[in-house]
């Protein structure tokens, strides 16, 4: 799911992002503001690209460097999570709670699973030396004939 386009945000709405920002152990600059705009306006998927776009689209472009940089801090402070849906695309997710996700191969839109957790009976032990840190279910769909009415 993605949110529309977001807007730059007013004093308000900056003094909570700086506020839930500082809560992570994050200090608030304009350009981590700015990121952090889009995805605290509800439950949102995006690709670094598309944060590029959106925060290029409020008027305040920022540096690719400083996309990835800050979308790479959020996650490491719990305020996003990363989805790899292939070897070559990544999503941020603002919802952090567990739950498991849809890719659409033919739109290339990733969206939250609504139903309970799905139970995996065996997991196999990590290897020795190691231990399982998180188990992500991606669950990749396509387009399919469209029913006759």
């Amino acid at each position: 799911m993605s949110a529309p386009h977001s807007s730059p945000p007013k004093a308000a709405a900056t003094l909570e992002i700086s506020r839930q920002l500082l809560a992570h152990g994050i200090q608030p600059t304009p350009q981590r503001i700015e990121i952090a705009s889009v995805f605290l306006c509800g439950d949102v998927h995006l690709s670094a690209e598309q944060v590029i776009a959106r925060v290029a689209g409020n008027g305040r472009p920022v540096s690719k460097a400083t996309v990835y940089n800050t979308l790479g801090l959020f996650r490491e402070r719990g305020l996003l999570s990363q989805v790899s849906v292939d070897s070559t695309r990544v999503f941020y997710d603002s919802n952090t709670s567990p739950h498991y996700h849809f890719f659409n191969v033919d739109t290339g839109v990733l969206t939250d699973g609504d139903g309970p957790l799905p139970t995996l009976e065996t997991l196999p032990a990590p290897p020795p030396g190691t231990m399982t840190e998180a188990v992500d279910v991606v669950i990749r769909v396509r387009n399919g004939p469209t029913p006759a009415t």
